[in-house]
């Protein structure tokens, strides 16, 4: 089979996004977060290894025995701990986000920065993270959030090479192959669609509505 040119495989790429804008025209952020951008980057914090209705059953509590960033900056780990135990890491997760709160209130006056650079000062969060807080909270879209789906399905549309075997690497391919505009909805379609049908373990290829723009559809 001949190499797919990059010509061909931007137009196969802007297909797949206008199949997902069909499918999924208002994905939404599968986080509770109440609208604030604090709890938003805890809750992507806490929501990393860990399924998102895990972590929408434990903010609640949190949120309610610590209502700002200044009552989690002062909190005992032990007790938040006791509050999310449910979810996986949770002794590095409580670690973390207590830090993050503490620096949020020290060097950035209660308010999460909307600025790719400074956010990856928090504790815990990374470009992935960024990413989502940025497009989500603000509505500053600097790139695309890389997660397991994200990854899984860049690969599997052959959007990404094999060389590109990190987030950051699979980002960048995507960064290159699609134009800007398209890069706001990507992460809330594709984790949509990679629960629903291109699911890791057993993909539903038979009905999956990107099969025929997918080179590994049905060779699972």
């Amino acid at each position: 089979m001949p190499r797919e040119t990059m010509k061909a495989k931007r137009e196969r790429a802007l297909a797949v996004a206008e199949r997902m804008n069909e499918h999924y025209p208002a994905a939404e952020c599968a986080l509770h977060y109440w609208g604030d951008p604090f709890r938003l980057t805890i809750a992507v914090l806490l929501s990393a290894q860990t399924t998102d209705k895990g972590v929408n059953k434990v903010t609640p509590a949190l949120w309610e025995r610590y209502p700002t960033p200044a009552d989690l900056a002062a909190a005992d780990v032990r007790d938040v701990e006791d509050i999310i135990r449910t979810i996986g890491f949770y002794h590095t997760k409580a670690a973390n986000i207590i830090k993050c709160a503490r620096i949020v209130v020290s060097e950035y006056g209660g308010e999460i920065p909307r600025d790719m650079d400074e956010l990856q000062k928090l504790p815990g969060v990374g470009r992935k993270t960024a990413n989502v807080v940025l497009n989500e909270a603000f509505g500053i879209v600097e790139g695309i959030a890389v997660d397991t789906h994200v990854f899984r399905i860049a690969h599997r549309l052959k959007f990404a090479g094999p060389s590109a075997d990190t987030p950051a690497k699979t980002e960048d391919a995507l960064l290159k192959l699609y134009p800007r505009e398209c890069w706001g909805p990507i992460n809330h379609q594709w984790v949509l669609f990679g629960r629903e049908t291109c699911i890791a373990r057993k993909p539903k290829c038979a009905e999956c509505f990107v099969c025929d723009l997918c080179p590994s559809c049905g060779k699972a």
